[in-house]
């Protein structure tokens, strides 16, 4: 993290060479707009005011980055998987554009490296990473455009740090998510089981009942135990949680 120091002037002065040679190595280019990509780094406890009373920090550039990077995941995620539905795709998007994800993605990325703060070494606040993420993302679109703020955010950001596969079967993995809904509102999951033969061939048909706080509250079936708790799971999150959304 950069020492900082004011002017009399009040302006925010760190090691700008420093700066620049880490950016560039970060974006993969020369920075053109050095002063742009600056504020974005800047924390509000390290806020600075201007004569006219402009208060500087990347809160803004943050807002604006936010929706670009909605907007970029949304693009690839369309193109990227054609065959998911409309629901799978929120759902996966909503999972990357997570503060958490997003705060994941900013460490990795070394972020920490740039951000310029107030703030004590034993403090770190929630979210700081990612907010630094979306502010990057929205100094770099006001410098070099959509395109190239794409490129760079698919190619050096989630390419790099992030599977896209794991997450999309996560969101797809219904039986951890309703497992951890009732964990965090206290309630009381049971899967009961029970095999039949199919009708036309000798395999197994698995069938197992979802009850939560003892109310049954679906079915499922399936090859194996885990499909048919996996199709139990889906119906049991679509009734109890996705309608409240």
């Amino acid at each position: 993290m950069f020492l900082l120091r004011r002017k009399e002037n009040n302006t925010l002065v760190h090691d700008r060479r420093d700066f620049r040679l880490r950016l560039k190595k970060l974006l993969g280019r020369k920075p053109s707009n050095l002063r742009l990509y600056e504020m974005a780094f800047i924390h509000r406890s390290a806020s600075y005011t201007l004569p006219d009373g402009t208060r500087i920090n990347n809160e803004r550039l943050e807002y604006l980055g936010d929706a670009i990077i909605d907007g970029i995941i949304s693009d690839y995620l369309f193109h990227h998987y054609p065959e998911a539905s409309e629901g799978l795709l929120t759902k996966t998007r909503a999972r990357i554009v997570s503060r958490e994800t997003l705060n994941q993605l900013g460490i990795s990325m070394n972020l920490d490296n740039l951000i310029v703060s107030n703030l004590s070494s034993a403090i770190t606040p929630p979210n700081l990473f990612g907010n630094a993420l979306e502010a990057l993302v929205g100094a770099l679109f006001i410098d070099t455009g959509y395109i190239r703020t794409r490129r760079f955010f698919i190619e050096k950001v989630l390419k790099k740090y992030l599977n896209l596969d794991e997450v999309l079967t996560s969101v797809t993995d219904y039986k951890s998510q309703i497992l951890e809904y009732c964990q965090k509102n206290k309630l009381k999951l049971y899967y009961s089981f029970q095999e039949s033969a199919q009708q036309n061939n000798s395999h197994p048909l698995f069938m197992v009942t979802l009850e939560i706080n003892n109310e049954t509250v679906a079915h499922g079936k399936g090859a194996s135990k885990k499909e048919a708790e996996q199709e139990a799971s889906m119906i049991a999150w679509n009734k109890t949680v996705a309608a409240q959304i």
